[in-house]
C-alpha cells in the first residue's frame, strides 16, 4: 500500500514538472496570434478584373472611378494611365455595385456595395452605402447595410444631398431591405419610397436630368438557389414617379405581362423618349427592346434581337447617348451600339467581354468609361481606344505547387490561368 502511494505521488510530481515545462499555445481560433508575424504583400497578377460599375466626373475628363467585385473602389486622375485604390481602410467589404459623382459638386461621391450582376457561381454581397465629400480622400458609411446588392445610384443634378438608391436586396433569401431608397439630407436618413415585396428589388433607376422629380424604375423579382437562378415573377415591373419618388405608378400599356430582369433609361436630350430592355417568356418571343415616345404612357417593341437579352440576370443594361436620343448602348456578352433607335446594332471594340456598366460624359458623348469582366476602359473616341486598370481582379481559384520554390496559380473570369513563382508575379 505504501509503495503504491509513493508511485502515485511520484507520477503526480512528474506530470507537474512536464506541465510547467510546456509553454501555453494560442487557442486554435486565435488567428491574430498565429499570423502576427506575417506581412501582406501584393503578388499580382497585374491585370484587370471584373468591374460592375464606373463613373466619370462632369467637367474633368481625366478623372474616373471604378468599382470592382473584390478590390473595392479605384480612382484615376490621368484618364486611366494609372489607378490607385481609394477605399482601403474605409470600406468593410470589397464588392462595389454602384458609384456616382454629383454633377453639381465633384467632391461628393456615393458608393453602393454588393455586385449587382447575379452570377451562376459566386455573387458577393456588400454592406450598404459610403459617401465622400472630399473626392474620395476619406469616406463615411451612411447606412442601408442590409440591402446587400446595390445596382444604381442617382443624384439630383443641382443638389448633391438628394440621392436615390436602387437596391436589389439579398440574393439568397427574402428580405425587407430592397427597392428604391431616397435621402434628402445627403444620406443622414433614408426612406424606402418603393417597396413591393420581400423578393423584389430594384434592378435599375433612371432620372430625367431636365426634371429630377421624374424617375423611372425597373423592379425585379429574383433569387438564387443552389441549383438555379430565379429571374422574374409577379413583382417584376416598370414604374414611374413624377414627384421625386414619393408615389409610383406601374406602366403597362404595350408591355409584356411576364417580366424578368429589365433596364430602363430616359433620354437626356428628349425626356419624352424612354427605352426599356425587357426579359420575358423566351418561348413566346415576348421580350426585347421597347420604346415610349410619350414619357412612359404607351410602349411598342423595336426588336426582339436575342443578343440584347441573353443571360439576362447577368447583363440587361441600357444607356442613351446624352445628346442623341437615337444612339443607344446595350451591355451584354458584347457591348452593342445602335445609331438608328435600336433597329440595327454593331459590336463595340473592347478590352474584354461580359459588359455591365457605362457612363457617358454628358458634355462629350465620345468620352465614356465602360465596365466589364476585364476591368474598366476609358475612351475619348467612342470606343476606338481604351485604358484598363490593374491589380484588382476577382480570383475565382488559387492553388500552389509543392515545388521549391513553390508556384502560385490563379484564375479569373474568362481569363487564362496564371502560374508564377512565389517571390514575384509578372
Amino acid at each position: 500500500m505504501i509503495k503504491r502511494l509513493i508511485s502515485v505521488v511520484a507520477l503526480c510530481c512528474l506530470l507537474s514538472n512536464l506541465s510547467a515545462q510546456t509553454k501555453p499555445t494560442p487557442a486554435a481560433d486565435d488567428y491574430n496570434a498565429i499570423f502576427k508575424a506575417l506581412k501582406w504583400r501584393s503578388i499580382g497578377p497585374f491585370r484587370g478584373g471584373r468591374s460592375n460599375c464606373a463613373t466619370g466626373v462632369v467637367g474633368d475628363p481625366k478623372i474616373y472611378y471604378m468599382g470592382t467585385t473584390g478590390g473595392g473602389l479605384w480612382k484615376t486622375d490621368d484618364m486611366g494611365i494609372s489607378w490607385r485604390n481609394v477605399s482601403d481602410g474605409f470600406f468593410k467589404t470589397g464588392s462595389v455595385g454602384a458609384v456616382a459623382v454629383a454633377e453639381s459638386d465633384p467632391n461628393v461621391v456615393y458608393v453602393g456595395m454588393g455586385e449587382h450582376a447575379v452570377r451562376g457561381v459566386m455573387t458577393s454581397p456588400g454592406d450598404g452605402v459610403y459617401k465622400s465629400t472630399d473626392a474620395a480622400k476619406t469616406w463615411k458609411k451612411i447606412g442601408l447595410e442590409l440591402t446587400q446588392h446595390i445596382s444604381r445610384i442617382v443624384i439630383d443634378p443641382k443638389n448633391p444631398n438628394i440621392v436615390l438608391i436602387a437596391a436589389q436586396g439579398a440574393l439568397y433569401a427574402p428580405s425587407q431591405q430592397r427597392g428604391i431608397f431616397k435621402s434628402t439630407d445627403g444620406g443622414a436618413t433614408w426612406k424606402n419610397v418603393l417597396f413591393l415585396n420581400d423578393k423584389t428589388g430594384a434592378a435599375e433607376l433612371s432620372m430625367d436630368m431636365t426634371n429630377p422629380r421624374i424617375l423611372y424604375a425597373a423592379m425585379w423579382e429574383h433569387g438564387r438557389l443552389p441549383w438555379k437562378v430565379i429571374s422574374g415573377g409577379p413583382g417584376s415591373g416598370l414604374y414611374k414617379s413624377t414627384d421625386g419618388g414619393d408615389t409610383w405608378e406601374r406602366m403597362k400599356e404595350g408591355l409584356p405581362e411576364e417580366m424578368g430582369k429589365m433596364s430602363i433609361a430616359v433620354s437626356r436630350s428628349n425626356p419624352e423618349k424612354v427605352y426599356a430592355l425587357i426579359e420575358s417568356d423566351s418561348d413566346k418571343e415576348a421580350g426585347g427592346l421597347f420604346v415610349s415616345n410619350d414619357a412612359g404612357k404607351k410602349w411598342s417593341r423595336i426588336t426582339n434581337d436575342h443578343r440584347l437579352v441573353q443571360r439576362a440576370w447577368y447583363y440587361i443594361e441600357l444607356f442613351i447617348d446624352p445628346k442623341n436620343e437615337n444612339t443607344i448602348y446595350v451591355m451584354s456578352a458584347p457591348a452593342l451600339r445602335s445609331t438608328d433607335a435600336g433597329k440595327t446594332w454593331e459590336n463595340l471594340s473592347g478590352t474584354h467581354g461580359d459588359f455591365h456598366d457605362l457612363w457617358i460624359n454628358p458634355d462629350n458623348p465620345n468620352n465614356f468609361i465602360i465596365s466589364n469582366d476585364g476591368g474598366s476602359a476609358i475612351t475619348s473616341t467612342a470606343a476606338r481606344a481604351g485604358a484598363r486598370n490593374s491589380t484588382c481582379r476577382q480570383a475565382s481559384f488559387i492553388a500552389s505547387t509543392s515545388t521549391i520554390s513553390f508556384r502560385i496559380a490563379s484564375t479569373a473570369a474568362n481569363r487564362t490561368t496564371r502560374l508564377s513563382p512565389s517571390p514575384a508575379v509578372s
